[in-house]
């Protein structure tokens, strides 16, 4: 296999994996049950002046119980969320330096010769962000079932996993398309902004080589571009996937109602509360993906 020539080191796909899935897992651990926490207080409707009763509010049935299992009580539905977090961090992690590879090896003399040599190494990463975006459809099922448990349960009507698969089959695949034309752009701004900010920011010949300081900050960088430049499609794609399974509506009805009754800002809605909520997420995992990886390899490797 020829050597690399974009000037970061390369890392074995195993320590792609590795650093991605545990990217994804330490996100659920973090977050999951913080979410959890914040909306049972948010349903709660009775004062809580102890930590007693606090206690209660938080952790319900195990109130009481011993310490790991009310741990355990703050991730209820995980089944979906973790499936599909864990494969999306895997895959989009871990698939984007294969891509940026590929484009390196094949397309690097278009990128510099029209872009420079450091604007064309950060909208090469851009790029191949933007292609692994499109391919996550492949997760697609996993997302809606994830959406739909949050947004529209009744949607199950009392059906498991395997029910749910045998009776829709390609129906979980619906909105497909404006999946793809909302992971193009955000995948696009997210590895763009986070290479353009090593690039200018750190002037980092080598991007794996940032360290944790350097990947967190790229990483805000990349995860705000990102959803800002994802959120018009992001709300179509959510209202596409929160319908019941037997009354789907269209992408282009969809934009089509919201232009005409809600206005321009409809595509923005929930920008804010989702600044605040998935982009520390996006920003914790992808910096500690990025971090994980070359530490990984070079675990695996032997290097010291």
């Amino acid at each position: 296999m020829s050597p690399p020539t974009s000037g970061d080191k390369k890392q074995s796909g195993i320590a792609r994996v590795l650093g991605s899935a545990t990217a994804g897992i330490c996100e659920l651990a973090v977050f999951h049950p913080v979410d959890t926490t914040a909306k049972r207080l948010m349903s709660n409707n009775t004062r809580v002046a102890s930590l007693s009763e606090l206690n209660k509010v938080v952790f319900r049935d195990s109130a009481t119980a011993p310490i790991g299992k009310r741990l355990v009580s703050l991730f209820p539905g995980l089944g979906y969320a973790a499936g599909y977090k864990i494969l999306q961090r895997v895959y989009k992690y871990g698939g984007q330096p294969f891509a940026n590879e590929f484009l390196n090896a094949n397309f690097k003399p278009f990128f510099e010769d029209n872009f420079g040599k450091k604007t064309g190494k950060a909208l090469m990463s851009a790029t191949a962000g933007s292609l692994i975006g499109i391919g996550e459809i492949v997760l697609l099922p996993l997302d809606v079932l994830k959406i739909k448990r949050q947004t529209n349960p009744e949607a199950f009507k009392g059906r498991g996993f395997l029910k749910i698969i045998a009776d829709e089959g390609f129906a979980l695949y619906r909105g497909w398309g404006w999946t793809a034309a909302r992971n193009a752009p955000g995948s696009f701004a997210l590895f763009g902004g986070n290479a353009f900010a090593k690039e200018y920011i750190f002037k980092l010949q080598d991007y794996s080589a940032a360290t944790w300081t350097q990947n967190f900050v790229a990483s805000i960088f990349g995860a705000s571009a990102s959803l800002i430049v994802s959120a018009p499609l992001d709300v179509i794609k959510t209202r596409i996937q929160n319908k019941n399974f037997e009354n789907p509506e269209s992408g282009f009805t969809i934009l089509k109602n919201m232009a005409k009754n809600e206005g321009f800002s409809a595509f923005f809605k929930g920008l804010v509360p989702k600044l605040l909520t998935t982009g520390p997420k996006l920003v914790f995992s992808f910096a500690l993906a990025q971090s994980l990886i070359p530490a990984f390899d070079k675990v695996l490797s032997g290097s010291k």
